[in-house]
């Protein structure tokens, strides 16, 4: 039963090229956690989407979907050892990638205000592998690197191909999806290569909902126009994914050569949003409430000069439709209008954009004289977001509001030179000392543009008490749009040595200076020793940083959210903006954390391999949005004295802060076995993560003098009068449980002749959820779940096979949503559940390779 020898080679020699600075060495030998993750792996699975894919085959990586999200629906974070989305450093060929244009203004709670990369624009028909280091890598890689690496190989053939073309739907009948990609190497010259992918994705929408309340109370009261059900929760539909690679490479002589690679990928995405009430949506519909309590219905007065004495005082009732005076003194009257007339069962807007991400590298690498190697390399790179919004309105434009905007565009564009050297130097050790070092110069910019005028227009209803902008998502104003940019210069030194055979010690330290706050300099200490033959102790110890991204610093934003008084308008503004040092902004710092780690690795003669890794990374000064802060009438008017004309639709704001620390600690448990069974021979893999975040402590603000103290989270609600806290308890739980303590996969792929046979078991432990983000007041507690992946693959000739699969074979779904679901929004199911909402999905496969 045992794995023959040659095999077990293969199974474990798995070479990266992250983690270390050196030789590229197998995962076995790394000094710090490193998964491979080979291009079967991810051809093996039902997603078609990177980020759904990751989760699938690394520990500790977390993504959930994003149904009536704002942004993230647009770009998912996902999270690696329970840390925000960019707090994990993306690189492709080992150059770092820019981030994305989209800030999740609503991520979570763990990954709110982050910034992080859109990995989702990369086809997995171009990685050679993808190697993922679980461990703190900022005094190797700067910035963002607290939690891990992500390094994206791609393929460099210079011959053959493959094309695959994929077709997939869930069990209930919806979210169809359509793939097809293709790869192929080509020679460039006799001395290079040249290798092209592309993927093209289709996907419908999906609906997981149930009728609110309102909605069906108001079809019971004879308004036929209320769709059913009002508000849809699921996937957004996915239109014209287009995905791009390049990888180049050409052999200059017998040391030296050159390269060049990149990208270019757009897609278009529609989702839900909330739905608006046609008798009691505040801006539209909302005319207040009489002496009695009775809701009464919104009028505008069209004349030009209030002429047209409209009425204040129509009680909408069931169905404010059949009340007589609306048909008499507001339908039929062309002196008087009320959003009813155009949207007669209220409306719920489609949110969504266009997103555009491009990228370019070229270098050179080789060696120079006396034994130095070298690698120098120039970027450029751009994620740019295009936002619309439509089957919604403008209300202060009355009946002349258009119905679809386009709210303004975000552009993140990053640059970068980086010179590496490296050279062994011969100390008397058992190995000579690998030094490397190097430069690099950073520039990013952020650039806000303005939306069409109509999706921010004070209309001439402003004055009558209707809302202003895209209702849903208004638009970025002109006088507020504009381009802000920093650069960065870093140093860094980088050494590996073995003191003896079986002991490799490594120290990295970096200095990096940032034109807008600053410098910091940050090192690693790493050590790996190979106990007996079979098994080695590996650990590392390091602190990192995170730096504020331009977009965080700058950006702003209005987005309608939920909250206990029902939905508002919720303004995201700058830290520098007036009425957020009102509220207690500050300049934002970089978060910095202290980590370490320690594990075990096994590789056993039966053919196991097993790596047991602790962890631990205390983050301090943690970037984050706040939670939302009441405005009231007295900073609504220090709003429009400083130019924020459309202040009167807010509710509250938002801004990003350095406002607590936390401590994240867990373990990645990874193993692999290999064995000859009914005919065949099948592999066992286990992926086990066990992670478990506290927030330490927040900062409590003096409202009189600006003084700041931190406090523990059970203290929240034993402030001092004149204090404040910018994160409320429901925040904080989010934080701490919002992701699975406990997830595993177990994976058998058994292959026989021209068969093969997989099975996937998912396990996701049980979660928090502050439903719809309302503070604390729809809590959900979600109970463990399992999931079951299956595939049956078969392979016709050397050249095509066909695989027939299912993700969530079982169609598990989570707890239903029955307390919260009707009475508010509809949700069927709690919908940050980490085994999503949709069900069960199947999909054909079909691949051709030459």
């Amino acid at each position: 039963m045992a794995q023959e020898s040659s095999e077990n080679a293969d199974s474990v020699e798995k070479i990266a090229v992250v983690g270390t600075r050196s030789a590229p060495r197998s995962v076995g030998e790394s000094a710090v956690p490193v998964d491979i993750i080979s291009e079967e792996e991810f051809r093996n699975q039902g997603s078609t989407d990177m980020v759904s894919m990751m989760q699938a085959a690394v520990p500790s990586f977390n993504v959930n979907e994003q149904p009536i999200n704002d942004a993230s629906t647009l770009v998912r974070p996902a999270n690696l050892r329970g840390m925000a989305s960019d707090h994990t450093l993306v690189l492709m060929n080992g150059k770092r990638r820019h981030r994305s244009s989209v800030i999740t203004f609503l991520g979570g709670g763990l990954s709110d205000g982050a910034q992080g990369p859109d990995i989702s624009v990369i086809p997995s028909i171009a990685l050679k592998q993808v190697e993922v280091l679980r461990d703190g890598a900022a005094a190797q890689y700067g910035s963002d690197a607290i939690a891990g690496v992500i390094n994206f190989a791609l393929k460099d053939d210079s011959e053959g191909g493959s094309m695959e073309a994929r077709y997939g739907s869930y069990y209930e009948g919806d979210g169809d999806m359509m793939m097809i990609s293709g790869n192929i190497g080509l020679p460039f010259t006799s001395e290079g290569f040249l290798n092209l992918s592309y993927e093209y994705r289709e996907s419908d929408d999906t609906s997981r909902s149930v009728q609110r309340d309102d909605a069906a109370g108001l079809i019971a009261g004879g308004n036929t126009n209320v769709a059913d059900p009002a508000q849809i929760w699921g996937n957004p539909e996915v239109s014209g994914d287009i995905k791009f690679v390049f990888n180049g490479g050409l052999e200059l002589n017998n040391t030296d050569s050159a390269y060049f690679f990149g990208n270019y990928a757009e897609r278009e995405v529609d989702g839900g949003f909330y739905f608006r009430n046609p008798h009691t949506r505040g801006g539209v519909y909302d005319g207040g409430t009489d002496a009695d309590g009775n809701q009464l219905l919104l009028v505008a007065d069209v004349t030009g000069d209030m002429s047209g004495n409209c009425p204040t005082d129509i009680i909408v009732g069931a169905n404010v439709l059949d009340n007589p005076r609306y048909q008499s003194e507001v339908a039929n009257n062309p002196d008087c209008f009320a959003f009813n007339e155009l949207f007669p069962g209220g409306f719920t807007p489609r949110f969504g954009g266009k997103i555009q991400d491009a990228s370019i590298v070229v270098g050179t690498k080789g060696e120079f004289g006396d034994e130095i190697n070298y690698d120098i390399s120039a970027y450029v790179g751009m994620n740019e977001v295009d936002f619309a919004i439509r089957n919604t309105i403008n209300p202060s434009l009355g009946p002349d509001t258009p119905t679809s905007f386009k709210p303004g565009r975000y552009i993140q564009s990053e640059q970068s030179f980086n010179i590496d050297l490296n050279k062994s130097f011969d100390v008397g050790l058992e190995e000579p000392l690998f030094l490397a070092g190097g430069i690099e110069y950073r520039n990013e910019s952020y650039e806000s543009i303005a939306g069409d005028a109509k999706s921010y227009e004070v209309g001439p209803y402003a004055a009558q008490g209707f809302g202003i902008g895209s209702n849903g998502f208004p638009g970025l104003n002109a006088k507020f749009q504009g381009k802000e940019s920093r650069n960065s210069v870093a140093l860094y030194l980088d050494s590996e040595t073995y003191l003896t055979e079986d002991f490799m010690v490594g120290a990295a330290i970096r200095f990096e200076d940032f034109s807008d706050f600053g410098n910091t300099t940050k090192g690693k200490l790493s050590a790996r020793w190979q106990m007996t033959e079979d098994w080695a102790l590996r650990g590392a110890v390091a602190t990192g940083f995170k730096a504020p991204t331009i977009g965080q610093s700058n950006v702003r934003n209005v987005t309608t959210a939920f909250a206990p008084g029902g939905l508002q308008d919720q303004a995201t503004l700058p830290p520098t903006d007036p009425i957020a040092q009102q509220k207690g902004a500050t300049p934002l710092t970089p978060e910095e954390s202290t980590s370490f780690s320690f594990g075990l690795v096994g590789q056993l003669d039966n053919g196991l391999f097993i790596t047991m890794d602790y962890y631990n990374i205390e983050l301090e000064d943690r970037l984050t949005t706040t939670s939302a802060l009441a405005l009231s009438d007295a900073d609504i008017a220090a709003l429009v004295a400083n130019g924020v004309t459309d202040a009167s639709s807010f509710s509250s704001v938002k801004f990003f802060t350095n406002d607590f620390t936390t401590t994240t600690q867990g373990v990645d448990l990874v193993a692999n076995y290999t064995m000859e069974m009914l005919g065949g021979d099948t592999v066992f893999s286990l992926a086990y993560s066990w992670t478990e975040t506290e927030v330490d402590s927040v900062k409590a603000t003096n409202v009189n003098t600006g003084a700041v103290r931190e406090i523990s989270p059970d203290q929240i609600d034993n402030i001092a009068a004149d204090e404040r806290v910018n994160i409320n308890a429901a925040r904080i739980e989010m934080i701490e449980d919002n992701l699975p303590g406990t997830r595993y996969s177990l994976t058998a792929n058994h292959t026989n002749g021209d068969w093969r046979i997989m099975a996937r078991m998912n396990y996701f432990g049980s979660i928090y959820e502050d439903h719809l983000d309302s503070g604390g007041d729809l809590d959900i507690y979600l109970g463990s779940e399992i999931t079951v992946d299956l595939e049956l693959g078969y392979t016709v000739n050397d050249s095509l096979s066909f695989v027939l699969g299912a993700k969530n074979a079982f169609d598990e779904y989570p707890d239903e949503n029955t307390q919260w679901d009707t009475e508010v929004a509809g949700a069927q199911y709690p919908v940050t559940s980490p085994i999503g909402i949709n069900g069960g999905f199947y999909y054909v496969r079909a691949m051709y390779n030459f």
